[in-house]
């Protein structure tokens, strides 16, 4: 897989967004340590959990001593937007064994969404998908996890006047940028800022929850709505063969509608 041109090509496609996310990692491994996390339980984070936003999300609730239950809560609002991709990962990768699945769920990340999205729009399994998707996958693991271990190492000797928490937000800035693509996605994000400002005096930042479950709200329903107002495709099937089973994935979710072949004599 790793001589594919797809997986070289996903690599090239990532290198430009990879700089943000190494910033975004550095940033992050700094801020577990300066938190006061131990050195081990920040590697750990790092590479079980996988989620910038959702560490970055959950290191002040934390560091204030929140209940346990806003702090998972949080970490679930924060990758809500995970269960929308998983959606439409389902068209591309339904087809593999669950370990390649479960495989997949961990190592998606929103730039790699985007990448996927735009080299491979229609939604039908191919052969150049998956060498394609790891491609990006392997290039945006290593472009967060190396620099985040090296936060985590340097933390100690890391001044805070070099202003690593404006240059994560300016990693942030450049990542929500690259996935405003259509009108939903803008529509979300300024719902989700509108709810952010507007529910600010929360406590325990809680006015993230509030930004992230009005987000997802609205990205559903936009979705739902795209959905009813597409209208199936007709699909011939021979009278001797069965329906292959992406085909069938795509007829329970009402993007095709089967028609079989009559045989006469």
């Amino acid at each position: 897989m790793l001589s594919h041109p797809s997986f070289r090509l996903a690599g090239k496609d990532m290198a430009g967004t990879s700089v943000g996310i190494g910033a975004w990692g550095l940033v992050t491994g700094v801020a577990m340590i300066k938190s006061g996390m131990s050195l081990p339980m920040a590697v750990f984070m790092s590479l079980v959990v996988y989620a910038g936003s959702a560490q970055l999300a959950v290191i002040p609730l934390l560091t204030v001593g929140a209940p346990l239950w806003v702090v998972w809560l949080t970490a679930a609002c924060v990758n809500l937007r995970f269960v929308i991709f998983s959606s439409m990962w389902r068209s591309y990768f339904a087809h593999l064994p669950l370990r390649w699945r479960l495989a997949t769920g961990y190592f998606s990340g929103d730039v790699i969404f985007v990448a996927f999205m735009k080299r491979f729009p229609e939604q039908k399994p191919e052969p150049d998908q998956v060498p394609y998707f790891w491609g990006a996958a392997c290039t945006n693991w290593l472009a967060w996890q190396v620099p985040s271990l090296v936060g985590i190492a340097l933390a100690n000797v890391v001044p805070l006047s070099w202003g690593l928490g404006f240059a994560g937000v300016l990693a942030l800035l450049g990542v929500l940028l690259s996935l405003l693509f259509d009108r939903a996605t803008w529509l979300a994000t300024g719902v989700a800022a509108t709810a952010a400002i507007a529910a600010f005096a929360l406590p325990l930042k809680l006015n993230i929850l509030v930004a992230i479950a009005a987000a997802v709200a609205v990205g559903l329903m936009i979705e739902a709505v795209e959905h009813r107002r597409r209208h199936p495709e007709l699909l011939l099937v021979p009278a001797n063969e069965k329906l292959p089973a992406d085909e069938k994935q795509h007829v329970r979710d009402g993007d095709v509608v089967p028609v079989r072949e009559e045989r006469h004599p």
